[in-house]
């Protein structure tokens, strides 16, 4: 492990068929903040707060940043990455965690949750993309396929154009652009396209174990971003919460509310746990 200031330690840990990168802040009780496909520094604001209360551990996900995977065109499903998380988790050796994911991330934390309930003691699910559990799952599972397809044609803007229109997320032009229209360097157009064709749709059309989690469900927290009503992850996220009998929690922003507002962010998880 190495340092890159005071406040944050690096690291990377060799596991079967990846290097995974990862982060630590702070001290106190270990939260994980997991994301994917989205790298560690979609966290870095928010990690910073945060660590003044926790050990805030942080990661990108196999085959995406700095974390490397030995094979490129192998898929990766959330229960790979929650094995992952698992031995971060144990690496740092300060659990059991809390955990915070967000999209493909809270369907990691699920999994992990699942699959090693001892190395976890919450789990905060931000917007888990669940399809399985609203009743067009069929529907979508056709328009992701013909996501992969438009993505495989190369026109970068049809694709995104599409995602969003699926995700039911409306953008200003101008953030549109930014994402669709702008130019990206090859690392980042790589990390793109395995997390089109080898992670999406192996999150989005996980099947969670809903016994398993009905078990653990005061251990869970589902959470929704307050400008987030009507989109997709709106719904499977209060789909999830039905199945398992729980209110959802109400966060800051929408679907990426931790990167657009880090502060109010950290505010309301500390808040969250506090009162859990």
């Amino acid at each position: 492990m190495t340092a890159t200031s005071t406040a944050t330690r690096t690291g990377n840990l060799a596991v079967a068929g990846a290097s995974l990168y990862y982060e630590i802040r702070g001290s106190g009780p270990l939260l994980a903040l997991h994301a994917a496909p989205m790298d560690s520094a979609s966290f870095a604001p928010a990690a910073d707060l945060l660590a003044e209360h926790f050990t805030v551990l942080t990661g990108d996900p196999r085959g995406i940043g700095r974390s490397d995977v030995d094979d490129r065109n192998a898929d990766v499903t959330p229960d790979q990455r929650a094995d992952d998380l698992g031995r971060l988790i144990e690496q740092v050796d300060a659990g059991p965690a809390i955990v915070f994911g967000s999209s493909g991330g809270a369907v990691s934390a699920l999994a992990l949750l699942q699959r090693l309930p001892h190395l976890v003691s919450t789990v905060v699910a931000h917007e888990p993309p669940l399809a399985e559990l609203v009743d067009d799952r069929e529907e979508l599972r056709v328009a992701h396929d013909e996501l992969i397809a438009t993505f495989l044609t190369g026109d970068r803007r049809a694709y995104w154009a599409d995602f969003l229109k699926i995700a039911n997320i409306e953008l200003p032009d101008f953030v549109f652009e930014s994402i669709a229209g702008g130019s990206i360097d090859a690392s980042q157009a790589a990390d793109e396209r395995f997390a089109v064709l080898h992670m999406d749709n192996q999150t989005t059309f996980w099947k969670p174990d809903l016994t398993r989690l009905r078990a653990a469900a005061p251990r869970i927290v589902i959470g929704i971003g307050e400008e987030s009503a009507g989109q997709l992850c709106d719904r499977t996220s209060r789909a999830l919460a039905a199945a398992l009998g729980l209110e959802p929690t109400l966060f800051p922003g929408d679907h990426i509310g931790f990167a657009e507002n880090p502060s109010a962010f950290a505010h309301r998880l500390r808040a969250v746990l506090a009162d859990g």
